[in-house]
């Protein structure tokens, strides 16, 4: 999320209707320097940074809290996508199965269990546990060969930290994940089991990714 409002606030005042309407968009330089030196980005190193004295950081820290209030708020009743439920089962059969994200787990908890998915995970890792990278390397490392296991993602973090620990990836089209989902369910999953993902089947869907995922936008 930090790297998410500094690019968003960037975006916004690059914009010619901002700039024409004079819009003062903030900037966060703290922030900014913050991140660059921190290895571990959440709420627990952010209130650490704050604690210890760096004040500019407060507004930040109010708005990342709003934002978690904010997602307990509106996520209810919110089911998973179609097809997630039963490539979970497919994968729970053969497979030991966890999430790997930065929201807090306390929320992740919360919400696969509302929709009674959380039994098909054996770990729920939450930013409390660290980054995704660490995610990956604590729960596979010295236990599973890099071609055994498969990152499902849906952003380029998620594709870096596979890639870091050496480990298969697919990814979860932004705009297009009900077809994602029904790709996995129909082949990627039987070929991560038989062995023949990696490879030009993995770099199709990558590339595909890519596509989905423009580093420019559409109004530049």
């Amino acid at each position: 999320r930090f790297h998410a409002i500094i690019r968003a606030l960037e975006l916004m005042r690059n914009r010619l209707e901002t700039q024409a309407r004079n819009v003062a968009v903030p900037a966060f330089p703290a922030l900014e320097e913050w991140m660059a030196r921190e290895g571990k980005l959440g709420n627990a190193t952010l209130y650490a940074e704050v604690d210890g004295g760096n004040e500019a950081l407060i507004p930040i820290r109010e708005w990342s809290d709003a934002v978690n209030t904010q997602v307990e708020d509106i996520a209810h009743g919110v089911p998973p996508f179609p097809l997630v439920r039963e490539c979970l089962e497919i994968m729970n059969a053969r497979a030991d199965c966890m999430i790997i994200s930065q929201t807090p787990v306390e929320a992740l908890e919360r919400e696969w269990s509302e929709h009674g998915i959380d039994h098909h995970v054996r770990l729920i890792a939450g930013q409390e546990l660290g980054t995704k990278k660490e995610h990956l390397e604590f729960a596979t490392s010295g236990k599973y060969s890099p071609g055994n296991v498969l990152m499902i993602g849906d952003a380029p973090g998620d594709h870096k930290a596979a890639i870091a620990n050496g480990v298969l990836f697919f990814p979860v089209n932004p705009g297009e994940e009900e077809a994602s989902w029904r790709c996995l369910q129909d082949e990627a999953l039987n070929r991560f089991f038989n062995g023949t993902y990696p490879g030009e089947y993995q770099k199709q869907l990558l590339d595909k990714f890519d596509t989905c995922l423009p580093e420019v936008p559409p109004w530049e």
